[in-house]
């Protein structure tokens, strides 16, 4: 049926299709049941209809039974579950009193964890234990369960602070699981390593030493980025001996309206979804914001009647579970999910995957894959968007399927996260000066700083928490410092609908923003700074609205230069900066055209935070160069942002992760200077390895800019819907001249 279904799909959009690429399946690998295990293990495994494991189940069995810290990473449905359930089953049958952790970073996934241990014939053990959990039940599941199943936000918010009601739990806690440790990079990552640290010094404290096992989707570095994670050596298999069906992925341009700009993606999207569903397939589509997710599902159901549901983060609990739910019984056709669903929840049979722009990363693209055709042949669809990346993959599919995956990043020493966490760590028990190691280099200055603060004071060798209050609170662990904004429904009486993260918010929920909620958009009649809220009301509005603004930066101190490996007469370097943004207008533009129907002026104050960039400085001669044929300011602009653009090539992150400032002369540095910048307070290593890759990031964006078939530039070479200046100056052919003097010696 599905070659059919291919078949018709190339015919009948053949002028979007520019690659189709067939992945072959494969057959597993397989190893007997070790003959060590105990006799009541290999009867759950028979009844359970396991005969045989895969090889990399049994490495990673031996590693955790030989108390190695162990990640598994491979591909989606190679049985990650069973590597750390078995080693549970082993340490009850020997101590009845072990207990486990299993870390989950969204409440869906546990949920879906839950449901399999369940049938199992484990759920007599587990339960999981995060905000929705009934406060009536809290005490008896911390006393009778095993294994707890929850998240790092729980972890943090309560169950590390209170760990006293847990003595039992810690005393004898024998494996902690860390799943989907992909998804722990940048902000959220650096957090986790941090919470790690503290749940170490924990179960220490009650004489307890558990193995950490980690499961994560394919990456390149995964024993390194879990050593960062958790502070220690982690062993890494990598090898997937699992059977795999086969995948036909296509990829899908939209074509152009006008010179340069494309029809938008996402109601290719939505006419995509719907045919699907006509065919019989169960589709799931991931978009990268939420905002975009309400767009396609609000498409699709004024278009057809599809069953289909929006899914993402700002949702009740009770609206996601039902959500799930549907999904899980099939009442649902299709889905449109943000990465909340890009995870490895087990959503039943779906035929097809809709991913609507390039997800940003290799190994985020073949994990969102890996929804489909899990157990036959699966179809997954990649619709480009007019960046740079998406162009480019559809000029170099072999980029995308040859390619290694990227690594996965994060800082556990930014400042402002470690300076939250040591809070909170000092808090749960008094830091001793031998323990303060755990928490990194930057660790000491953090605590002096606290104590200047009068937050902690020093004991002997202790530091000691002195500010009362509930630290825990005021940490929002998947954002830095960052006060979130309630966003109310005026027309409910009140009704809180969602939330925004604070530096976000301005661009978001300003003044007469449109703001979508499960398919429905809502005007913003207000943004009430000094309560920090929202408020809003129902619109039948024609069109979304996406702010402008500007960005000015300043070096705080230098921390790295040194010469590009193909020229050493360019310097490149690695800073401390301090970013100050304003967001000073909005566009209003019209539903399913894009057309610009107003520019509207904003008044908000700006937003300064200090953060983390790499530079490259411009030499006189070059400058002097370009000068004579091009718009210099134009030139620095342009291969700015292409460079932006091409980042996320080499470092595992979102284009909305960094931003950038040119400049034909800077202060700070005394020279016409490029600058890329975390998007985030402290940094969180996104710049750095820009820093590290600075030759290949140039290369990369001078074939990316070179290749463009535009002639004064476009959204797939150098122009960027995040520019405060309206694209304005620019000059590609300057850019293409630029960096290939800065890439050539004299």
């Amino acid at each position: 049926m599905l070659k059919q279904v291919i078949d018709e799909l190339v015919s009948q959009f053949k002028k979007r299709i520019v690659h189709l690429e067939e992945i072959r399946g494969k057959e597993g690998d397989y190893e007997p049941i070790p003959s060590f295990f105990p006799e009541e293990i290999k009867e759950k495994l028979e009844k359970w209809g396991i005969k045989s494991l895969f090889s990399h189940q049994a490495k990673a069995i031996e590693a955790i039974l030989n108390r190695e810290n162990v990640v598994i990473s491979t591909g989606t449905a190679s049985g990650k579950s069973l590597c750390y359930i078995i080693p549970t089953l082993w340490y009850l049958s020997k101590e009845p009193q072990s207990t486990f952790l299993y870390l989950f970073p969204t409440k869906a996934l546990a949920q879906d964890q839950l449901k399999k241990l369940r049938e199992l014939d484990l759920g007599h053990l587990c339960a999981t234990y995060d905000g929705d959990t009934p406060i009536e039940q809290r005490a008896l599941i911390r006393q009778r369960m095993k294994i707890i199943l929850s998240n790092p936000d729980m972890l943090h918010i309560s169950i590390l602070p209170r760990h006293s009601d847990w003595l039992k739990f810690f005393s004898n806690l024998k494996l902690v699981v860390v799943d989907e440790v992909h998804y722990y990079r940048g902000v959220f990552g650096s957090h986790m390593a941090n919470i790690l640290r503290r749940l170490r010094r924990i179960a220490s404290y009650y004489d307890s030493n558990p193995i950490f096992v980690f499961c994560s989707a394919t990456i390149a570095n995964p024993d390194k980025h879990c050593k960062t994670l958790l502070g220690l050596d982690v062993k890494a298999i990598t090898e997937d001996s699992s059977p795999t069906p086969p995948k036909k992925f296509v990829l899908w341009n939209p074509p152009l309206i006008g010179a340069i700009e494309r029809r938008s993606p996402n109601i290719e999207a939505a006419e995509g979804i719907i045919w699907l569903a006509k065919k019989g397939l169960r589709t799931i589509a991931f978009t990268k914001a939420r905002k975009t997710a309400e767009l396609i599902a609000r498409y699709v159901k004024d278009s057809d009647d599809i069953s289909i549901a929006p899914y993402r983060a700002g949702y009740t609990p009770s609206e996601r579970r039902k959500i799930e739910q549907k999904l899980f019984k099939g009442e649902l056709q299709a889905v449109v999910a943000t990465r909340a669903l890009e995870l490895g929840i087990d959503i039943g049979f779906l035929d097809a995957c809709v991913l609507v722009g390039y997800p940003g990363s290799i190994a985020s693209t073949f994990q969102m894959a890996g929804r489909a055709g899990r157990k036959q042949e699966g179809l997954v669809i990649l619709i480009a968007g007019e960046d740079t990346i998406d162009q480019f993959l559809m000029r170099h599919p072999e980029y995308l399927f040859k390619t290694p995956p990227e690594e996965a990043i994060c800082d556990p020493q930014n400042p402002y996260i470690l300076k939250d966490h040591l809070s909170c760590a000092i808090f749960e028990l008094p830091l001793e000066d031998d323990a303060i190691g755990m928490f990194g280099d930057n660790a000491q200055a953090v605590l002096e700083e606290l104590l200047r603060e009068g937050k902690i004071s020093k004991l002997g060798k202790k530091w000691v928490w002195r500010a009362g209050g509930y630290p825990p609170d005021e940490v929002d662990i998947r954002s830095i410092r960052e006060d979130e904004f309630d966003i109310i429904d005026i027309s409910k009486g009140g009704k809180l609908i969602g939330t925004e993260e604070g530096i976000r918010a301005f661009k978001t929920i300003h003044e007469g923003a449109i703001y979508l909620y499960q398919g429905e958009s809502y005007l913003v009649y207000e943004l009430d700074l000094k309560n920090r809220k929202a408020y809003v009301a129902p619109t039948e509005a024609d069109y979304y609205t996406e702010a402008i603004s500007t960005t000015e930066i300043s070096v705080l101190d230098i921390l790295e230069v040194s010469t590009l490996a193909s020229n050493p007469l360019v310097s490149r370097g690695f800073a401390n900066v301090e970013v100050a943004e304003t967001v000073y207008a909005y566009r209003m533009k019209k539903l399913y055209t894009n057309e610009v129907l107003r520019v509207v002026p904003l008044d908000l104050p700006t937003i300064t935070f200090k953060t983390q960039a790499m530079f490259i400085l411009v030499p006189l001669e070059i400058e002097s160069k370009i000068k004579k044929e091009y718009d210099f300011p134009g030139a620095l602009h342009a291969l700015e942002h292409a460079s932006i653009g091409v980042l996320p090539l080499l470092a595992m992150c979102d284009r909305m992760d960094i931003g950038g400032v040119s400049t034909p002369f800077h202060p700070d540095t005394s020279s016409p200077t490029i600058f890329i910048y975390d998007a985030y307070p402290g940094g969180v290593g996104i710049a750095k390895r820009g820093y590290e890759r600075c030759d290949e990031l140039l290369k990369l964006t001078m074939q990316v800019v070179s290749e463009c078939p535009c002639q004064e530039g476009c959204p797939a070479c150098v122009l960027s819907p995040k520019c405060g200046n309206n694209n304005q100056p620019m000059d590609k052919a300057g850019a293409i001249a630029l960096v290939s003097a800065l890439l050539t010696p004299r």
